[in-house]
């Protein structure tokens, strides 16, 4: 067998765009011949797939997978929603959702996760870059478990079950009836995905968001020109608004604006025979906090439309 050295797994690597692990793999099986590998690659789809990866991918589908106490979300992405809306695609979305759960949140092991039984996740993305043409990228995963409670679910802009542009996990806890505490859930999730919360309460909002937003108010209070003693009380008046902004359990509930969330919660703890708590949400939307390039996709359509 021969030996594959660095350098020439870094040639490959130039020649192809493909993952390091790939290009030492295809030496491998190749006995070190450069361009039997370039040819394997091809094969596999993997030089392919390496071409398309350096392009934005922000459109395709959140997924998510639940049981009576446990549920995970996913978010895998493609270059248009072109591809969102193929079948094959969202056919691999849900697959990859319902290994989700097992993963529990952790991206790598998802990745590892084998796919209906065969390859894995990871190769089954690079293999479908490779046959439908677009980059694509399991892009983050969440996980929540109730324990002895319940969880529910929303998805928005739904495209096919349990897939769309929007997905809201919640857990609850509760002795009381289960229906009914996941009925709850279920509005909770929907409340969720209108209002995107930051935290469930003010104790677990993250305290660096709420010094930002203080000093931010106390500039805005000093303009005023009024005495310290009474900044202070504007700007403690002005928080609590901010809370009832981010806050789960102090936001008007949406399916009763007349209360608040935590309102609602101890209004449905009676209808269920307990009290009912809110320990977990989860809320993820395609494509939030990837840079776009809009331009990239007419470019390329203009281009082949001229022939270039």
């Amino acid at each position: 067998m021969a030996t594959i050295t660095a350098a020439m797994v870094k040639e490959l690597r130039e020649k192809t765009g493909a993952g390091m692990m790939d290009c030492k793999s295809a030496l491998n099986e190749n006995d070190g011949d450069m361009e039997a590998a370039v040819d394997w690659l091809r094969a596999k789809g993997l030089a392919k797939a390496a071409k398309k990866a350096g392009r934005v991918a922000a459109e395709g589908l959140i997924g998510i997978a639940e049981t009576d106490t446990e549920a995970a979300l996913v978010e895998v992405n493609s270059e248009t929603d072109f591809v969102a809306r193929n079948p094959t695609f969202q056919e691999m979305v849900t697959a990859i959702s319902d290994s989700a759960i097992k993963a529990k949140g952790d991206i790598e092991k998802l990745g590892a996760e084998a796919y209906k039984g065969g390859s894995s996740v990871a190769d089954t993305l690079k293999e479908m870059v490779g046959s439908i043409g677009e980059n694509m990228t399991l892009r983050r995963t969440a996980y929540l478990d109730a324990g002895k409670g319940v969880v529910a679910s929303y998805i928005h802009n739904q495209a096919a079950p349990g897939l769309g542009k929007i997905g809201v996990i919640v857990a609850l806890e509760s002795t009381g009836d289960a229906e009914t505490v996941r009925g709850f859930g279920k509005q909770v999730a929907m409340h969720i995905a209108a209002t995107n919360p930051q935290a469930i309460d003010t104790d677990s909002l993250d305290q660096d968001l709420v010094e930002r937003e203080r000093t931010v108010l106390t500039e805005q209070a000093k303009e005023s020109g009024k005495p310290d003693n009474v900044i202070e009380k504007m700007v403690e008046g002005r928080l609590r608004k901010f809370y009832e902004e981010v806050v789960l359990l102090q936001q008007p509930f949406v399916h009763d604006p007349d209360n608040t969330v935590a309102k609602a919660m101890e209004a449905v703890g009676k209808d269920a025979g307990a009290p009912v708590k809110i320990v977990g949400f989860y809320r993820f939307a395609l494509g939030e906090g990837i840079e776009k390039d809009e331009g990239d996709f007419a470019a390329e359509v203009a281009a082949a439309a001229s022939g270039a």
